[in-house]
């Protein structure tokens, strides 16, 4: 209790702009707790605001080394610093994230955040495809089931998949899908039968996985030809992928391009976009309709 106390007014002192109050209350908490993932990785926060960099990254591999599946995204931090770039986010990062945050993500996502990216892809896809009607959808990263929602209309079918499970059951409550699953995208891509769907979307999932061949590769193979292929990305260097302040990834037009001409895929649109805010800033991106060839 005593650990706790101090790390929740830890928090609300970094919160506040009190990096150094912070980290002595982190520091006190660990002293209670001395083997606590979560308190190292908050200390580790706050030392980076104070702009020790050398002790923020001690802190964050402390965290990875008590917790190897790393929950708290370590890894991602230790990468914005100058360490190994992960290819994903750790996957019991992002389900801690959205386990945590599923019971109130619509209303946040929407009324905090300013979200439309389904919205942003839906207009999209009806530019590249006008009027048409499309099968079978995969929803990959469905979250809530915001996307599902906005092409319900023009879809026969729509199958969700989505790494936390409490989102799943937000999904499961809007009656939008004929299937579910709890899975890692590129696992359940792999396990589905080949050409079986006519359009894929990721909206706003790509912010969790650096290297997106694997899902590129993925999609085209469970697409049918003529099939379309929508997402939405962060965008970021000239070149390549890299891990945000947000511990989120963005990716560069070029990167989005090449990876795209190296499957086969036609960039149908490209274009940049806000689909989101942070702190009241339009947090700047990419939306993309890629289409298999015929």
């Amino acid at each position: 209790m005593s650990a706790d106390r101090r790390y929740e007014w830890g928090q609300g002192a970094l919160a506040a702009g009190d990096a150094e109050g912070a980290r002595d209350l982190f520091a006190q908490a660990l002293d209670c707790a001395p083997d606590w993932p979560a308190g190292w990785f908050a200390l580790a926060q706050a030392l980076e605001r104070l702009e020790k960099t050398g002790e923020a990254r001690e802190a964050y591999a402390k965290t990875l080394a008590l917790d190897p599946e790393d929950a708290q995204g370590a890894a991602l931090a230790l990468a914005r610093l100058g360490g190994t770039r992960p290819a994903t986010a750790p996957r019991a990062y992002v389900k801690t994230l959205f386990d945590q945050y599923a019971a109130r993500f619509d209303s946040h996502l929407v009324e905090k955040l300013a979200y439309c990216g389904p919205q942003v892809l839906c207009e999209a896809i009806d530019r590249v495809a006008p009027g048409r009607h499309f099968a079978h959808v995969l929803d990959l990263g469905c979250g809530a089931g915001l996307f599902a929602a906005a092409i319900v209309s023009r879809a026969q079918k729509i199958t969700g998949v989505d790494l936390s499970p409490a989102m799943i059951e937000q999904a499961r409550a809007k009656n939008l899908y004929e299937r579910l699953a709890a899975a890692d995208l590129t696992e359940f891509l792999a396990a589905e039968p080949c050409e079986n769907a006519d359009l894929a979307a990721a909206a706003d999932v790509f912010v969790y996985i650096g290297d997106l061949g694997a899902v590129f590769a993925e999609v085209l193979r469970a697409l049918r030809p003529g099939g379309l292929f929508a997402f939405t990305t962060q965008s970021g260097p000239s070149h390549g992928f890299v891990v945000g302040e947000d511990l989120r990834f963005s990716h560069s037009e070029s990167y989005l391009r090449d990876l795209a001409a190296a499957h086969g895929f036609t960039v149908a649109e490209l274009f940049p976009v806000s689909t989101r805010k942070d702190r009241g800033v339009d947090v700047p991106g990419w939306a993309a309709v890629l289409r298999k060839s015929a």
